[in-house]
């Protein structure tokens, strides 16, 4: 692996997957597939929820949003990953690290907030259907849609700052495949404990919020789901949350497992990372459109519009 020469170099080397050289292709190559993947699967749902009349509703509006925000979270990340695991230079600028580790913890903290949003939609659908377009008016959408993109950044904004305020030595050696918290806090040649402890409190904090907006929404919408006498009529109620409740899951659960995997194998939080960068943004288009009616007819109109034109 190259190193930058000279005392100059105020950058940072990310390691990555350099201690497996016989991985780096073959990861290589199933990330470049799952990027495209990204790519297109989130794209194709921000484009159909603009271009079809059906589907421009508050779910597909923070479905939209859901999409963007994991378009860009990928693209902060993976990109440079796929030039670092081809070439032999490995580094990046200490303002590149500092952006890259601001976005991720903004658009991670903003997908929290999000989340909750969706959960609190999906309760107004199932529980209060006859005021669902008074309660969840356009403005409101968009009011609730903007607090999220700013909270997630304002949490963002204090936690970049603790972490590159931690006094590092000399060290610039991070063992991952991008800049993130534990590894960044690792470099530190002082106790970080407090530093710690400051930024647990935020996640915590952070996280609360949608948490209990999402457990209570649910609480209810199981409550209303279970008056309803139908089977037929239940199974279609739970059917509209099914594809929420999976990206939820998975979203929580990567992130608690990462965070409980922190202190231990740096190798397996990569890959844990890899998950939750890669392979859950790519399949999150999936999940929303598989078994989705409105969706899948929507993509239908759109090709069968494309088709007559020619």
């Amino acid at each position: 692996m190259e190193q930058k020469n000279g005392s100059s170099f105020t950058g940072f080397v990310l390691l990555g997957f350099s201690d497996r050289p016989q991985l780096e292709l073959v990861l290589f190559v199933v990330l470049l597939i799952f990027y495209l993947f990204t790519l297109l699967g989130n794209t194709t749902i921000i484009a159909l929820s603009h271009l079809d009349p059906h589907l421009q509703t508050p779910m597909y509006f923070f479905l939209s949003n859901l999409s963007f925000l994991d378009l860009c979270y990928t693209t902060s990340t993976v990109p440079q990953l796929l030039v670092h695991l081809r070439g032999a230079d490995k580094s990046i600028s200490f303002g590149g690290c500092v952006v890259q580790l601001f976005v991720a913890l903004g658009l991670g903290g903003t997908e929290c907030i999000l989340l909750g949003v969706m959960a609190f939609d999906r309760y107004a659908a199932i529980c209060r259907p006859l005021h669902y377009t008074v309660v969840m008016h356009p403005r409101l959408c968009a009011l609730m849609a903007s607090a999220s993109w700013f909270i997630g950044f304002a949490n963002s904004s204090l936690q970049t700052v603790l972490i590159f305020l931690v006094p590092r030595c000399g060290r610039n050696k991070i063992d991952h495949f991008f800049c993130e918290v534990p590894p960044l806090l690792k470099l530190a040649c002082v106790d970080t404990t407090a530093n710690q402890s400051e930024i647990f409190f935020v996640s915590v904090f952070i996280l609360f919020i949608p948490v209990a907006l999402i457990t209570v929404s649910y609480g209810r919408i199981v409550r209303a789901v279970l008056r309803i006498k139908s089977s037929a009529g239940q199974r279609k109620a739970f059917g509209t949350c099914g594809s929420h409740i999976t990206v939820v899951s998975m979203f929580y659960g990567s992130a608690i497992y990462a965070h409980l995997q922190s202190n231990h194998s740096q190798d397996q939080g990569k890959f844990v990372s890899l998950f939750y960068t890669i392979f859950t943004p790519m399949v999150n288009p999936v999940i929303y459109t598989l078994r989705n009616k409105d969706v899948t007819g929507a993509m239908k109109k759109v090709l069968c519009r494309s088709h007559d034109s020619r």
